[in-house]
């Protein structure tokens, strides 16, 4: 047993924060889960006595559909799924990590950061990472590292990004004194996710995991996002949010996901812009046929989701602020038949006889419409992966039993987190 981690993990202000991170149900399997990752770094590299432990939530999105690459608002939440790690410096210049569940171990040398051709997601994005430190003239050094992570990988709640977030945590926390806030780990783990994993994805993923809490981001100024915190819970309105496995996996579509910001960039740049933010409705409308023609209807459609959703979100912030839970119903149904109907992220066109994203909608749908009451829309990039659906309380079983039934896979209910990306030794 180690006396260090039963003392810091049994503490009354360590009981008082995992409740607010996962709730008083969660909290003793939580520590079985931060006590995993001990017992996991003391099997792989020794002393356990000087470790510190971090947390970076995943992510829910609810409005704001592939609107951030294009400078566009969203609207989402961290949640109590997270990835965790019990971690030290070490003064090799090398960063370890083990993962559970995974085999083998990621080992970087922080004298090599360029990126490395074949090199797997995990080693490539902590490379990632350390190169951005750099960049922004920030420190780095090795580090050990144990993780462990209960997001749900290719499940649109950015496991990735979780996990980028985590890594940027701990350098921050072991070589900078925790000085790096939630927009520049953001852009960092942006930064390794583009240019050393290939994935064209905006900020919205690592910013909601690393801020905590459901905020509303208007990235207009990518470089400096407007950030709002969003007070009012799903939860205590009467509804859960919940998280409905298609069967699907995204793990390998990022052909599917680089073609939205480039076709919407390809509209833009039809006008002389760079994104579809400095768009009209009415611009397009006015070279309509000529657009067709040079870029294509599905990219006018996915140009013209952007300019509808982009003003969606807006109307969902306000309506949250003023306790109107039906109209923040109403707009997330509607974000889910752009995404569908205009977006068309739903099902890969190279595989369409494969549709579990359409099918669990069309049941969810069909359910709701019966209840009388939720709503329901892709989760994430889409293309395959999950779908969010939000339910009356006293729904979410029937819900379950119907899904069992019908599809055969799972679902998962979520909640808000209001922590972000941590180092909870600082906070004990």
């Amino acid at each position: 047993m180690n006396e260090q981690f039963e003392q810091l993990f049994n503490s009354a202000q360590a009981k008082q924060l995992l409740e607010q991170m996962y709730g008083s149900e969660e909290r003793e399997q939580q520590i079985d889960r931060y006590r995993k990752c001990m017992e996991g770094y003391g099997t792989q590299y020794g002393n356990t006595e000087s470790l510190k432990y971090f947390s970076a939530p995943g992510r829910t999105e609810i409005g704001g559909n592939h609107t951030d690459h294009n400078h566009g608002k969203v609207l989402a939440a961290s949640i109590q799924l997270d990835t965790i790690a019990a971690a030290a410096a070490v003064d090799t210049g090398v960063i370890s990590v083990i993962s559970e569940g995974y085999p083998g171990i990621s080992v970087i040398h922080l004298d090599n950061l360029e990126p490395q051709e074949g090199e797997g997601g995990t080693a490539a994005l902590i490379r990632g990472i350390a190169h951005g430190f750099l960049q922004h003239g920030y420190r780095i050094g090795g580090f050990n590292a144990s993780v462990s992570s209960n997001v749900l990988p290719a499940s649109g709640l950015s496991s990735s990004a979780s996990f980028e977030v985590l890594v940027c945590q701990i350098l921050s926390t072991l070589y900078n004194n925790g000085e790096l806030d939630a927009v520049m780990m953001s852009r960092i783990g942006k930064h390794a996710e583009n240019l050393y994993w290939n994935k064209p994805s905006g900020m919205l993923d690592q910013m909601a995991c690393s801020y905590g809490g459901m905020i509303t981001i208007d990235f207009k100024e990518p470089a400096q996002p407007r950030i709002e915190r969003i007070p009012g819970t799903f939860e205590a309105a009467g509804y859960s949010l919940v998280i409905v496995g298609t069967g699907g996996n995204h793990a390998d579509l990022t052909k599917d996901y680089a073609s939205i910001p480039n076709e919407m960039r390809a509209v833009a740049q039809a006008f002389g812009v760079e994104v579809c933010r400095d768009l009209t409705a009415e611009m397009i409308y006015g070279r309509l046929a000529e657009l067709r023609e040079t870029a294509g209807d599905r990219a006018v459609l996915r140009a013209l989701h952007f300019l509808d959703e982009n003003d969606r979100v807006g109307r969902q912030v306000e309506a949250i602020k003023s306790g109107e839970w039906q109209n923040v119903l109403k707009h997330i149904t509607a974000s889910g038949n752009s995404s569908w109907k205009w977006l068309q992220n739903i099902y890969q066109e190279s595989v369409s006889h494969e549709q579990g994203i359409a099918i669990t909608l069309a049941i969810t749908e069909r359910f709701i419409e019966q209840l009388g009451d939720g709503a329901c829309r892709v989760h994430g990039g889409g293309f395959a992966g999950v779908i969010l659906a939000v339910l009356p309380h006293a729904a979410v079983e029937e819900y379950r039993e119907l899904i069992a039934r019908t599809t055969g896979t799972e679902l998962f209910k979520i909640r808000v987190r209001e922590i972000g990306a941590v180092c909870l030794n600082t906070l004990f």
